[in-house]
């Protein structure tokens, strides 16, 4: 498409508007729920996920360190629940009713219709289950199709493959590295970006929706065909 100057331009955004901000709402899935944090309702759960007994592994790309003490944990988890940028929350088995890990929508921007979902902190029983799928999912599809939000976004430190690779199998697209984007730690960060537009949203939940429907696993709970074969 081109103006008047024969200049090449964007596709036109008819009836655009200012996009909702996400709130502590309950998300509730097959297997699981997402909720906001709630110090004294997650404390003794999360603790377990984000306390001294987690693997020192498990922290390399995070943003923070593993917890020594529970009253320092508590501190932090008041904290971020107080927090509405980012928004956390606590990801619950609905067969055991514990939190089994955390998540959050940030970097919202209503009036662009962009937003980020981060910190993604799992427990080591979460990793690779129906679960950990499904909380994502249940987090991009309250962006896209409840908020309309045009993009969501997935970022990583560039050195993080497990991270890329999670964010490739939940159907984002790889957009580059900014190099040098950060220091933490007292390292340098390059990050990967990654995008779900909303073009391409209905395809990823589709592929999303037949993966974690109960039909594709058997009875001890193992998948009968992987996410890229949908």
């Amino acid at each position: 498409m081109k103006n008047q100057y024969n200049q090449p331009i964007g596709e036109p955004i008819c009836d655009w508007t200012t996009r909702k901000k996400p709130t502590k709402r309950k998300m509730e899935g097959r297997y699981c729920y997402l909720e906001c944090l709630t110090p004294e309702k997650h404390v003794e759960d999360l603790y377990a996920v984000y306390g001294p007994e987690s693997a020192v592994e498990n922290w390399t790309y995070l943003p923070l360190e593993k917890f020594e003490d529970q009253a320092t944990f508590a501190a932090y988890l008041e904290s971020a629940s107080q927090s509405k940028d980012p928004l956390h929350y606590a990801i619950i088995d609905k067969t055991t009713e514990k939190a089994l890990g955390t998540l959050a929508l940030m970097r919202i921007n209503q009036e662009q219709g962009t937003m980020e979902v981060g910190f993604v902190i799992y427990s080591d029983q979460l990793k690779k289950t129906r679960i950990a799928t499904e909380a994502q999912y249940l987090a991009a599809s309250y962006a896209m199709d409840e908020l309309g939000y045009r993009r969501y976004e997935w970022k990583c430190d560039a050195l993080n493959e497990p991270s890329k690779k999670a964010a490739l199998r939940l159907g984002f697209v790889f957009e580059g590295v900014f190099r040098q984007a950060l220091v933490y730690k007292g390292r340098n960060r390059d990050t990967a970006w990654f995008s779900i537009i909303d073009s391409e949203w209905p395809e990823v939940k589709r592929k999303l929706e037949s993966w974690l429907d109960p039909e594709n696993f058997t009875e001890d709970g193992k998948q009968k065909k992987s996410l890229r074969m949908f």
